[in-house]
């Protein structure tokens, strides 16, 4: 039986996900106060596993073995994973899970993914809360705007303060919370995307600065050179990642019955670029080089270089 003290800095949190939202989760818990934090990655055991370990002992946080077992352990078990892994995480975990503890689903899934997951948990008899992370995590860390959604949705936001969390309910609907996460993100990833393939083509040919002069001109109140080296960062860094959300995105758009035209496109993009990162174009994933530029020219000459390397650039 999970843990029902109405403290909840006295819970057991369990972080499944243990990449850069479960790291920064784990460290902001820590400082409020959270005495018991463990974690499962799925990297752990296998050559990728240093950087896990050497945070998890720098910040006091158990690492177990499987995801059964940090679910057997934990009175609130947040997953924060890639979006293919939303629902089979869920079920790694439901068989482990404690009756009454709390699943919170931070993936960026579709409501249908998301309501495959909650019938996992609940059936487990754990409490599944829907999550849906509205901006990237790192600027906002724990705080980033979160909307809950579920039948338990509002009975577990209050303590979600306690631990220091910015969430508000949506809806006491399934789905709802990840629809509205789900089409921002067919905007927002879909401008990364566009950014992306503007400003390369447009420094391909040369005209960048008027591309971006024009930019400014239209949309005044967008600082595009920082945005465009923004951009460029984190799909570099995440596109993986991203480019599933974008299915997910796809899948949501199409179950609205649209063709996810946008939607699909931008998961090719962002997948694309993964695969660059994937072959080295923008250096080693944990070297300095790698995607830390604060000019965005820097990597869409990497990507110039890799796809048209006996031509170099037009401007020379």
């Amino acid at each position: 039986m999970a843990n029902t003290d109405p403290d909840a800095l006295a819970w057991r949190v369990g972080l499944v996900g243990y990449g850069e939202v479960g790291r920064i989760l784990a460290e902001d818990l820590r400082a409020r106060g959270v005495g018991r934090i463990g974690a499962y990655d799925i990297k752990l055991g296998t050559a990728a596993q240093a950087p896990l370990l050497e945070h998890a002992g720098a910040h006091g946080v158990d690492l177990a073995v499987s995801h059964a077992a940090l679910a057997a352990q934990s009175d609130l078990l947040i997953c924060a994973v890639t979006a293919s892994e939303a629902v089979p995480a869920a079920r790694a975990c439901a068989g482990g899970l404690p009756r009454g503890a709390w699943f919170l689903d931070f993936n960026s899934a579709s409501p249908l993914a998301k309501r495959a997951a909650a019938e996992l948990i609940e059936s487990a008899g754990a409490r599944y809360v829907e999550g849906a992370v509205m901006t990237s995590v790192p600027p906002y860390r724990i705080r980033v705007p979160l909307l809950l959604g579920g039948a338990h949705a509002a009975a577990l936001a209050p303590l979600l303060a306690d631990l220091g969390f910015s969430a508000q309910l949506a809806s006491g609907q399934l789905g709802i919370a990840s629809a509205t996460k789900m089409c921002r993100s067919v905007m927002i990833k879909g401008l990364e995307a566009m950014l992306i393939e503007s400003l390369t083509a447009a420094r391909a040919y040369g005209v960048e600065d008027a591309v971006l002069a024009s930019l400014k001109e239209t949309f005044p109140g967008i600082e595009w050179e920082r945005q465009a080296a923004y951009f460029f960062q984190r799909v570099i860094r995440h596109g993986r990642r991203r480019a599933e959300e974008m299915h997910e995105a796809a899948r949501t758009v199409e179950e609205a019955g649209l063709t996810p035209w946008s939607a699909a496109g931008t998961a090719e993009r962002q997948a694309w670029m993964a695969g660059l990162a994937d072959q080295g174009v923008f250096g080693k994933p944990d070297g300095e080089a790698f995607a830390r530029s604060a000019d965005w020219r820097v990597e869409a000459d990497r990507i110039l270089e890799r796809i048209r390397p006996s031509l170099g650039r037009s401007s020379g």
